[in-house]
């Protein structure tokens, strides 16, 4: 996937890049597992995305953003900034997970 510099990018690009970084845990991508919460984009291109994780001591919390970093600084190089804030407001549940998502983790064998 890319975008190139003229064209402006959407919530739609982000998730879909976002799309290719899989939790190292669980067997399905970071948007269908419902961890992005939000994601908003400026006219500057600086990028602010709110996440939530499993748990809010998810041992695999820095790995997590830093995939995010790496990935949307491949796909997107000409955003300006790129913002990663936890939100733990709204604790993660099965709930966040797109039905998608859970049909993928029925199939591998997962009481979702």
């Amino acid at each position: 996937m890319s975008v190139s510099t003229s064209e402006k990018i959407t919530e739609f690009d982000i998730l879909e890049a976002l799309k290719e970084i899989k939790d190292p845990e669980i067997p399905l991508d970071i948007v269908n597992l419902g961890f992005i919460r939000e994601v908003s984009i400026d006219e500057n291109n600086n990028l602010k995305i709110k996440i939530t994780l499993t748990t809010q001591d998810c041992p695999m919390e820095s790995f997590i953003v830093k995939s995010i970093i790496r990935k949307l600084k491949k796909v997107f190089p000409h955003l300006n900034e790129i913002s990663i804030n936890l939100d733990f407001s709204q604790p993660w549940n099965t709930s966040f997970i797109s039905p998608e998502g859970k049909e993928t983790l029925r199939k591998l064998g997962w009481k979702i």
